[in-house]
Parts: structure tokens; sequence; C-alpha cells
């Protein structure tokens, strides 16, 4: 008698996607329901994948922008054929700028129909292309697993990034053999060392340098290297201005912790480290007063991606190479010299906290956009998760907020899009359900996700949304102002009550006119254990301070 044949287990496609997701340890499916998507939905249902629908696509864009940078796996937004994949173009973009790898799947229409104009026929490649690591359609159930983990290498090596898989319905329609998972090991991420030659030089450069300093952006989050960026900095004695996703890398009350002075730490330095920062308009595009034309300047980073000065780069595994340069790089200048520098930069950083804290404790109604951010500072617990969304208000809170690790802080990055808040809240409060999440928005910001409480009501979420309600397009308006001599379409009503907006929507709201009402409030809010809006009266009389270019 003939021995029973094993026969190998089929699944559809969307269980495949499911389970290539569950392989590369990836986040939840953010995703508005759509019936080009519902073969993935019923493979994440049957594979325990989770899933968190939501009221635009450009949130489920965001919300899986924001897991990935909360916790530096893959987030995942899937998004319906057509209108679903162009409404979360900006969420798109905002991952390629901020490096952050999110898997995007979009639904397609049926491939035996392209070309004859089905329901939201679009071809999306050509769309999300240049704003992605990779984008490919799959055409047939057996690619849907490799695809999706070869995705996931993409959008996790080198320069992290998002990366695009759409697929067509007829091929959600289709089965193929579940792979043996054993076949394929974890996920690579590593890079290649920089080269020792060039990590000898740059370590020299450190040592014989009379002022140095280090600049340190997000990809060292990526890299997983914020141990050894601060073992660099107090082997070799430097004073580091953190930028990005570094902010919380060395505490506030750090002696070389040089945000609050950067006119001082690069403005006078003789040698700049720029590690994982894109020299851009943050950073004056590398160029005077802040970077001065005289100083050496040298790389840390996966790649050469903007760097307009020249200098030496160390390109490849950031983390391999901070710990080499922090064995090697213990200054040859006598100690009391660089002391002295830190001194320096330290003295003009006490100086800046006590402007900073006198603008704080800004009396008087309507409220100081800074007072604001004081008052939340203040009141939320040391690993509380702040985000960002808006203009002035938040550029007072990126100068005014200084967590005490990394991961606490998130904003929209240098693409500046606005109504990312909620949806970054959303992911950070499912990954961390017991921490505070608070956003602090502008007015204009929050009208561009507010329905999105409605996500946070369902889902039972309590995250609380702080407004700095002016009334106006404030990073517009007096800069229009002062240019032009002129402020057009720069005003918003008046007051409006976000809070009532919120209230109708099943959450908790209040209205703030006074700065000694705000901490009540908070505490208040909560307290609900509901999603809360705290709707605060400010000045719109106030602009920021700003000295970096935004055109």
């Amino acid at each position: 008698m003939l021995g029973a044949e094993l026969v190998a287990e089929v699944a559809p496609t969307g269980e495949l996607l499911a389970l290539a997701l569950r392989r590369v340890e990836a986040g939840p499916i953010f995703t508005l329901n759509g019936g080009h998507l519902w073969g993935l939905y019923l493979g994440a249902q049957r594979r325990g994948v989770a899933m968190v629908d939501v009221r635009h696509e450009q949130t489920a864009g965001f919300a899986a922008e924001g897991w990935a940078r909360i916790t530096r796996r893959c987030g995942v937004a899937a998004l319906t054929a057509g209108p679903g994949v162009t409404n979360a173009i900006s969420a798109i973009v905002t991952a390629y700028q901020n490096d952050s790898p999110v898997l995007f799947l979009g639904g397609r229409t049926p491939s035996s129909r392209w070309g004859m104009g089905s329901l939201q026929e679009l071809d999306h490649l050509p769309l999300v292309s240049s704003v992605t690591r990779s984008a490919r359609t799959i055409s047939s159930a057996a690619e849907a697993y490799p695809a999706l983990l070869e995705a996931a290498r993409t959008a996790l090596g080198g320069r992290t990034g998002p990366a695009f898989v759409d697929v067509p319905v007829d091929v959600f329609l289709a089965g193929a053999e579940i792979p043996d998972e054993g076949a394929v090991g974890r996920v690579p991420t590593g890079l290649p060392e920089a080269d020792p030659d060039q990590v000898r030089l740059v370590a020299r450069m450190l040592r014989q340098a009379r002022r140095p300093a280090i600049v340190a952006g997000s990809t060292v989050w990526w890299a997983h290297a914020e141990e050894e960026l601060v073992r660099l900095a107090e082997a070799a004695a430097v004073p580091v201005v953190l930028n990005g996703m570094a902010r919380g890398m060395l505490p506030p009350f750090h002696p070389l912790f040089a945000s609050r002075a950067r006119e001082v730490a690069l403005g006078q330095a003789d040698l700049i480290l720029v590690v994982g920062a894109p020299l851009d308009f943050r950073l004056n595009f590398g160029q005077p007063p802040l970077f001065p034309k005289e100083a050496a300047v040298a790389y840390v980073d996966v790649d050469g991606f903007r760097k307009p000065r020249p200098g030496p780069a160390l390109l490849g595994d950031v983390r391999t190479t901070l710990a080499r340069l922090a064995e090697a790089a213990v200054p040859a200048q006598s100690r009391s010299e660089r002391e002295a520098w830190v001194e320096r930069v330290a003295d003009r950083a006490a100086a800046a906290r006590a402007a900073d804290a006198e603008l704080a404790a800004a009396g008087g109604s309507p409220v100081h956009p800074a007072r604001l951010v004081a008052e939340v500072e203040r009141f939320v617990d040391p690993d509380a998760i702040l985000v960002g969304d808006g203009g002035d208000v938040v550029s007072f809170a990126g100068r005014l907020i200084h967590r005490r690790r990394p991961g606490l802080w998130i904003d929209g990055g240098a693409f500046g899009c606005l109504g990312s808040g909620l949806g970054y809240a959303l992911a950070a409060k499912l990954a961390h359900p017991q921490r505070q999440v608070v956003v602090i928005a502008g007015d204009g910001a929050f009208g561009f996700s507010a329905m999105e409480f409605d996500t946070l009501v369902r889902h039972r979420l309590p995250v609380v949304c702080v407004i700095g309600n002016n009334g106006i397009w404030g990073l517009e308006k007096h800069p229009m102002q002062r240019l032009l001599g002129v402020s057009l379409l720069t005003d918003l009503a008046p007051g409006t009550r976000y809070d009532r907006v919120v209230e109708g929507l099943g959450g908790h709201g209040e209205l703030v006119e006074h700065p000694e009402g705000i901490a009540p409030a908070l505490d208040r809010a909560f307290r609900s254990g509901a999603p809360a809006c705290v709707n605060v009266l400010c000045d719109p009389r106030i602009e920021y301070p700003r000295s970096s270019p935004l055109l």
C-alpha cells in the first residue's frame, strides 16, 4: 500500500501577507475599510494580526509612521485603491523624509480590467516610486509572502524608510502554498563598517580640535546607537546638539547637552561632527552663521545624503562607528582647554534656560504659547510621550521641552505636514498603553484630523490633546505681515470651541482662558479616562522668534 503523501497547506494571498507581517514583527494594520482590501482583513483576522480603523487614510499613514518611530519596527498602513492611496501621499512623503520604516499596502483594481475604467482605478507606482525605498505590484499569490519580506528588508535596511506594495483584487482571491518559515532568517538590517582609515582620521580630528561639537539626528535613533553617542561625547568631552528623534539622548541636565546653546556650540566650533542628521533648513544648510565658514565638518551616517559641505564621511554602521570613535577620540589637547570650551557652551545654555524660564512664566490672558507649553511640561510624567502638531506653538514646544530620554517626543519633521498629531498619538498609546500621551496642537493643525477623536473614542484610547488656539495661521500671518506689509488668508475664527467638538464625539472637553487654569484642566482630562481636548485660548500677537529660514 502506498504511503499517504503530505499535502502542502494553501492559503489565500491576504493570509500570506498577514503571515509575513507577523514574521517581521510589524505593528498593527492601520486602515480605513475599503473593498479592495477585504482579502487582507480576512487574512489578518485569521492569523491574529491586529487592525485599527481610522477616519481618513492620512491618519492611517501617520499612525503607521508613529508606530515605527516609537518602536523602531515596521509600521503598517493598508490603503484602499485609488483615493485611499492618494489620501495618504502626505504621510508616505513624511515617512520618507523621516526615514521611518513603514509598509504601505495598497489595494488595486483587478488586473484583468486595467485600463477599462474600473472603480478607483489608478496605477499607484508612478505616484509613490520617488518617495519610497521600493514600490511594486504583487502579480500572483505565490509572490505575496516573499515580496512583503523583501519590502521589510528594504524598509529596515541601510537608510530606513517606507516601502510600498499593492495587490490587485483578483490576486487577493487567489492562493498559494504557505512557505516554510524556517527557510528564511530574520530580516537582515546590517550595514558594513566604515572605512577604518577614515575612522582614524576623524578620531584624530576630534582629539586635536580646540572647540569640537557634535550635532546628532534621527539616524542615531534608527541605528539604536544612543548609548554609543553618549559614550563618544563623554570620552571626547564634546558638547552635543540634538535634532529630530535624537532629542532626549542626552538629558537637559547633562553637562554636554548643548541644544539651547547652538549659536555657541556650533557657531564658535572649529570642528563639527554631524551624526545622522541632514544639513537641511533646521541646521541652516550647514552654512554661516550657524556653521562657521572656517570650521571643519565630518560625518557619521549610513550614506551621503544631504552633506553639502566637504569633509570626511564615515558611512556604514553608525552604531559601530560611534563605538570605534569613542575608543579613539580622547582629546589630545589639554583637558583644561577642552573643559573651558565645554564650560563656555554650558554658560550659554544656562543663560538660555534662564531666558526660557522667564518666557515660560508669562502671565495674562490670552495665554502666551510658551506658558502653555511650560504648563504641559511641568504636569506630565517623566515617561510621557509628547506629540507636536502645528506651527509656532510646536516651535515653542521644541524650544522649551527637553525629554530625559529618546523616543518621548514626536513631531512631523522637516516635511512639516500638519494633521499628523492624532495619528502619532494613536500609535503611541497603542504601543505604550500605560503611559500618558499628550498632543500639543495648533488650532489650524487640529482641524486637519479632528474627526480622529471618534477613532480614539471607539478604540478607548485616552489621549489628551492640548490646543494652542490663537485663531490664526501663526506661522504665516506674522512673517507675511513683516515681510510683505500685509497678511492675507491667515485668520481663523477666534475662540472656536474645539472642546465641544470633542465632547460631541464622546470625549472630554474643556475651555481654558487663563494660564492658572491649564494644570487643573489637564488633571481633569487625565482623570476622565476618556480621549480629551484642553482648548487653551492663546495670544495671537505672539510670534515665535525664529532663527532658521523656512523658505
